[in-house]
């Protein structure tokens, strides 16, 4: 296979950025913190070799599905503005070396929760692996509009694989968290898509916006909002979390839903991307509220 552009020589300095860059560091710390949250409601103390190891083998997992993600969409990230200069798209890495990057990274994120951590913590997390970067970006992501919402199971996993890591069990609580990051990425990733367009659609990637235009994606951000909305408050109305994460995320889905509110009608260019932005502080303040009513409620009995 040829890459999108002619190998460029690095220094050595240059190509551990770019390694570093394969593992989109960014996005794999909002996992973390998802996972963590999932740890710290699982056990009001959970064991710190679980939590180190768990944290440890779940980054090292996300990293290696971030830099297969980079290996396989190399040819669509060199015709995207957005991501033309990443290290395989622009010619500065062959993909023979991201792969192997990718797969020891892999590897030894599932070897270390498999040893240190509990096996079924190891074998969820590989799931979410192929999840991602196999099922969504090899075949989802190219097949359907509806790509975010299938593939959002395994991006939705970090709760689960968090609280799996401290309780070796699953149960309705982690379930509930993977639920509200689910109902949250369709409006999340939508308002990208609408926002770069036509940069899909020059790339032939069916996202929502290209196959069934962008009013219609806009009013799918707006009802995906909702079903966000409901989940958010499902905590609250099992007992999960109590008055002070209510009142909280209440106030946190007035703002989200105002900016679905934009994206929907339309009238503002800027409002899809700005969504997008928003919708990532919001989610981790979702976990921040029910984190510190948890402890709040420990506090109090």
């Amino acid at each position: 296979m040829r890459d999108a552009l002619p190998l460029q020589v690095v220094t050595a300095a240059e190509l551990w950025r770019d390694l570093m860059t394969l593992c989109k560091w960014r996005v794999v710390s909002v996992m973390l913190v998802c996972a963590l949250v999932g740890m710290l409601l699982a056990a009001p103390v959970p064991a710190f070799s679980n939590v180190v190891f768990g944290i440890g083998g779940i980054a090292l997992a996300a990293a290696g599905a971030a830099a297969i993600n980079h290996v396989v969409d190399r040819r669509l990230d060199a015709q995207m503005l957005r991501t033309s200069r990443r290290p395989l798209a622009s010619g500065r890495m062959t993909w023979p070396l991201a792969l192997g990057w990718a797969v020891l990274l892999s590897a030894s994120g599932i070897a270390l929760l498999a040893v240190a951590v509990n096996a079924l913590t190891a074998w969820l997390t590989l799931a979410s692996l192929i999840g991602y970067a196999l099922i969504y970006t090899v075949f989802l992501k190219r097949a359907t509009p509806q790509n975010i919402v299938i593939g959002g199971v395994a991006g939705a996993s970090p709760p689960l694989l968090g609280w799996t890591a401290v309780t070796g069990s699953l149960g309705p609580e982690p379930l509930l968290l993977m639920l509200i990051i689910f109902a949250w990425t369709p409006p999340h990733f939508w308002a990208l898509a609408i926002y770069k367009r036509d940069e899909y659609a020059e790339a032939g990637v069916p996202m929502l916006p290209v196959t069934h235009g962008c009013d219609f994606a806009r009013l799918q951000v707006w009802l995906y909002g909702w079903l966000t909305v409901a989940a958010t408050l499902l905590p609250f109305s099992i007992g999960m979390s109590g008055w002070p994460y209510l009142i909280g995320v209440v106030v946190l889905n007035i703002r989200f839903m105002i900016w679905n509110l934009r994206v929907w009608k339309g009238h503002d260019g800027q409002a899809p991307l700005q969504a997008f932005w928003f919708s990532i502080h919001y989610l981790l303040w979702v976990f921040v509220l029910l984190l510190a009513d948890h402890y709040l409620a420990m506090v109090v009995d």
